[in-house]
């Protein structure tokens, strides 16, 4: 059951572990950019009405970004690897911003696998199954899932905001009904897509800089609800592909907003310490 919890790591949180040498599509293919505008550097007023259109799109998109102090929700994750590996799970998840990230993992017929408690410096794991425990600094997770993680950036993605995206963007793409814009940070190249009248998200292709990484992971966000006001992707696919190709499908089932929540997490004596 570990490595189920390490599959939602290494899913959710955006890519595998493994290493490859196999060439992997970058996100900016002449496919991609043949409508886009590139506005990096600019020279003349076209250039400069672009930065301030993307400048414009980039505020609202942040502006839009869901505000809680505490999230609770429970999900269904469905696991696939190349080959025909698959896992069913249930995962509960209890979060505060800033703070804290508590899960729980239940396999079939809800039998609790494992829990994990993860704060800013350190990352617990209690298997309920093999009576382990581990904990480990904020590094662990990082190893996992060979990416630069930390408790903010693992907040936003399970709350569903914007992350890998940062101001640097130097294009941007209309369609009917949609905005995409493309950026390079020190870790990835992003083509990010929001819906244009909401701006919620509606997808996000991210490529490894590192080219001896070869990574690249598809990541959509649909069936939105508006609770409290807030625009929330109740159902999230993620696909990755590296040395094996990975698809998971992520549906919250319940979920709720900055209401008072407990974080359960105790270790028995009789369990082994890794």
């Amino acid at each position: 059951m570990k490595n189920l919890l390490l599959i939602f790591f290494a899913g959710l949180f955006i890519f595998c572990s493994c290493k490859s040498t196999r060439k992997i599509q970058t996100a900016i293919t002449p496919k991609d950019t043949t409508a886009a505008v590139v506005v990096t550097p600019p020279s003349h007023n076209v250039k400069e009405d672009s930065i301030a259109f993307i400048n414009e799109s980039y505020q609202h998109i942040l502006n839009k970004q869901i505000q809680y102090q505490s999230f609770s929700a429970k999900t269904d994750v469905d696991y696939r690897e190349q080959g025909g590996k698959k896992y069913s799970v249930t995962v509960h998840i209890r979060m505060i911003k800033d703070s804290v990230i508590w899960l729980l993992v239940n396999g079939p017929l809800g039998i609790e696998g494992l829990r994990a408690l993860i704060t800013t410096d350190s990352v617990k794991i209690l298997d309920k199954q093999n009576k382990t425990y581990t904990a480990r600094s904020m590094a662990y997770l990082q190893e996992v899932t060979a990416l630069p993680l930390d408790l903010e950036s693992l907040q936003k993605l399970l709350i569903g905001n914007a992350v890998f995206l940062g101001p640097d963007i130097y294009a941007y793409q209309k369609a009917p009904g949609t905005l995409s814009l493309f950026s390079a940070g020190s870790f990835f190249k992003n083509l990010f897509t929001v819906d244009e009248a909401t701006k919620a998200v509606i997808s996000s292709k991210l490529d490894d800089i590192n080219v001896q990484h070869n990574r690249t992971c598809y990541l959509t966000y649909s069936d939105y609800d508006d609770k409290k006001g807030q625009l929330f992707s109740r159902e999230r696919n993620i696909n990755v592909a590296e040395k094996k190709k990975i698809d998971l499908k992520i549906q919250f089932k319940q979920y709720d907003f900055n209401e008072k929540l407990s974080f359960p997490f105790s270790v028995s004596e009789k369990y082994k310490r890794n």
